[in-house]
């Protein structure tokens, strides 16, 4: 089943995010990841979001799991999780009941 994975953060070092950036996205490709959104201003109409939203499309939830998990992807993350403030979530897609 696809899934998700969803991205919402604010960039709190500019500078020092640059190297997530640079990086990150080599390591998508092995896993068949299509990048749906790539906002950095995103518009809030409810509650309190931060300006960079990003959507990734998987397979299912184990390959985003491979991917997030991967050494390559660790080694990177951390140029994230040191220089933003947010979330990522995984989700399934949504499948209408019968």
């Amino acid at each position: 089943m696809t899934a998700y994975c969803v991205l919402n953060y604010r960039v709190t070092d500019p500078e020092a995010y640059q190297a997530y950036l640079r990086q990150a996205g080599q390591t998508l490709r092995p896993y068949g990841v299509e990048t749906l959104v790539a906002d950095y201003a995103s518009e809030p109409v409810e509650g309190e979001p931060a300006p960079v939203t990003v959507v990734l499309r998987f397979d299912s939830k184990e390959t985003a799991r491979l991917w997030y998990e991967s050494p390559e992807y660790q080694a990177v993350l951390r140029h994230r999780l040191d220089n933003t403030e947010g979330f990522a979530v995984f989700c399934d897609e949504f499948v209408r009941p019968s």
